[in-house]
C-alpha cells in the first residue's frame, strides 16, 4: 500500500517526482473508501515501484484540504489522482477507484 503522507513538505517532494505518482485520499469511516482502499493496495502490490501516498482523512484533515486547493480540486474521499509533472493527469473517486482504472490510467 502507499505510505501515509503527514505534512505538505511530503506531498510537495512527491509532485516533484519526475515520474507518475498516487495520492490516495482515504476515509477510514466510509465503506466505499475501504473498497477502494483495497483496490488501490491490490493494485500496488502488483506494481511495487509506483510512487506515491496516502492521506487518512480523519487524520490529516488539514493536508487533505491544502491537497485539494493544491491541485485546483474539490475535495472528495476516497478519492485517487495520478500526477505527472506536478499536474492531475487523471482522477477517480468514489466506485471509479478500480485497479482496473488504475491500469488505464498510467497506460
Amino acid at each position: 500500500m502507499l505510505p501515509s503522507l503527514t505534512s505538505e513538505a511530503e506531498v510537495e517532494a512527491l509532485l516533484a517526482q519526475p515520474g507518475p505518482v498516487w495520492l490516495f485520499k482515504h476515509s477510514n469511516a466510509c465503506p466505499i473508501s475501504f473498497a477502494a482502499h483495497d483496490e488501490v493496495a491490490a493494485w500496488c502490490a502488483a506494481h511495487p515501484q509506483a510512487a506515491g501516498g496516502m492521506i487518512v482523512i480523519q487524520e490529516r484533515r488539514p493536508l487533505s484540504n491544502w491537497l485539494a486547493t493544491r491541485l485546483g480540486r474539490i475535495h472528495q474521499s476516497p478519492q485517487l489522482f495520478l500526477v505527472r509533472g506536478g499536474q492531475v493527469a487523471w482522477m477517480a473517486t468514489h466506485w471509479g477507484v478500480t485497479g482496473a482504472a488504475m491500469d488505464a490510467a498510467v497506460g
